[in-house]
């Protein structure tokens, strides 16, 4: 945004400023703004996305002329002076101009980069950008956050009212054995499931405990199969089965699986033994990584939700309390870099056989979506939580639904005779010689289809749709 605005010529500049809505990642000030309160604004965009701030507006119109040197100056140790940690800002100046008017004048800018830690002002309060407000964060928002940007680890904390010899000894003893160990107190204590007086920490809970549900009680999981494609409500509510699962971790997570396993939708066909039998409609291995990933890695510090897995006839979607940790960007989940928010629970299941922390997860789930020619995995992210959806539509006809329909019709043709020449297909739609020419170049630049041929006037020259 800022870059933009430095292209504008001085007049652009104020009509574009004018224009700008505030929202998550933009605000205005007055020239009055002192830097104390310019520090709130600066803590708010930094624990969030990031965001610009111009100064040097009010009611969407320029203040003044211009600010002197000695209020830039205090704008720009805002972020040293009345934030702890400091914040990093980038400050420009902007000339303006009116063209009706004449008057001129200049903006000041206030770039602010997301940060990787979680910032205070100088009262010690924290705030977070939520749309166009800064909101001051509660003190349990406040350690959640600190959660979800990794400066902290929720899962090696201990619950004040535990006591010790809370765990399931037989649980204990099964994974020794797992590992090849002998004193569980040592193990305990070197992977972080125990502090060294022997009581438990939130990780030795929710992998061991004798009754994890105890002190979390919204660590669950919930499975539901729908009818069709919508939840519906009230009457109309579409749910066929519904299921809460407690536990330890491994336990919900084995339990959940052999339940959606006899609940994902599936198809008769040809399978992998040579018999014909049920087949899944999306990979097993790819929805049971979206699984262990939602309960191994979800935020346990959030006490107020639970993870779900929801079946419809065209999806499944699975859910989990907790936003992606740190500056991830779910829009671009292949370049999500490894991330454990609970890493002595991840380990714990990973030597349980649960995952394996080789960070390779996201990747696995796209290659196996993409092998069995479906669309690819897709993450939303919300104020608390995170979605993940895995269709079962193929990969073309997810494409194919963003093109108009008469270029679908084509695809269709060539999906069900596997390939045709350009004459032909003029033939099978009975529309003219261009038109056809128009919707195959659609087709061509959505990466769908691809002509075979010696070359642009090769009389058996044929159009397929593509196989990557």
């Amino acid at each position: 945004m800022v870059e933009l605005l430095e292209l504008l010529e001085p007049s652009a500049v104020l009509l574009e400023a004018r224009a700008l809505v505030e929202s998550q990642w933009f605000d205005r000030k007055s020239a009055r703004v002192t830097p104390r309160v310019l520090a709130e604004t600066l803590v708010a965009f930094a624990n969030a996305e990031g965001g610009l701030v111009v100064i040097g507006m009010h009611d969407g119109a320029p203040a003044d002329a211009g600010a002197d040197n000695r209020a830039t100056n205090g704008w720009r140790q805002a972020g040293i002076d009345f934030a702890r940690p400091p914040v990093r800002t980038d400050i420009r100046t902007l000339a303006w101009a009116d063209g009706v008017t004449g008057r001129t004048g200049s903006f000041v800018l206030v770039d602010v980069p997301a940060s990787e830690s979680v910032h205070a002002t100088a009262k010690d309060e924290v705030f977070l950008r939520v749309g166009d407000e800064n909101r001051r964060l509660s003190f349990g928002q406040r350690k959640e956050l600190l959660f979800d940007k990794g400066q902290a680890q929720y899962d090696q904390t201990t619950p004040f009212d535990v006591e010790a010899d809370q765990l399931q000894h037989r649980a204990v003893d099964a994974y020794l054995r797992e590992i090849g160990a002998s004193d569980p107190n040592r193990v305990l204590v070197a992977r972080g499931l125990a502090d060294r007086s022997g009581v438990a920490t939130v990780a030795g809970l929710l992998v061991f405990g004798d009754a994890p549900e105890t002190w979390f009680p919204s660590a669950h999981l919930r499975v539901i199969r729908y009818r069709g494609s919508e939840r519906g409500s009230g009457s109309r509510l579409q749910v066929l089965h519904d299921e809460r699962i407690e536990g330890r971790i491994p336990d919900q997570v084995r339990h959940a699986v052999d339940l959606v396993d006899g609940l994902v939708p599936n198809r008769q066909a040809l399978r992998a033994d040579g018999l014909f039998g049920r087949v899944p409609l999306i990979p097993r291995d790819a929805w049971l990584e979206g699984i262990v990933n939602a309960a191994v890695h979800r935020s346990y510090s959030n006490f107020g939700d639970h993870t779900r897995i929801e079946i419809f006839d065209d999806r499944i979607e699975i859910e989990s309390p907790g936003r992606f940790p740190g500056l991830v960007d779910p829009g671009d989940p292949l370049r999500i870099t490894r991330f454990a928010r609970n890493p002595h629970i991840a380990r714990a299941c990973a030597e349980l056989g649960l995952g394996r922390e080789f960070g390779e997860g996201i990747r696995r789930m796209f290659d196996e979506m993409r092998l069995a020619g479906l669309g690819d995995p897709e993450y939303y992210q919300t104020a608390g939580s995170v979605r993940l959806v895995l269709p079962t539509d193929p990969v073309e006809r997810a494409l194919e639904a963003r093109l108009p329909l008469e270029a679908r019709e084509i695809a269709r043709l060539l999906r069900d005779a596997g390939r045709l020449g350009t004459g032909e297909i003029v033939e099978a739609t009975g529309r003219s010689r261009p038109w056809v020419l128009g919707r195959l170049r659609q087709l061509e630049e959505a990466e769908m289809i691809e002509r075979v041929g010696k070359g642009p006037s090769d009389p058996r020259a044929y159009w397929k749709l593509r196989v990557d």
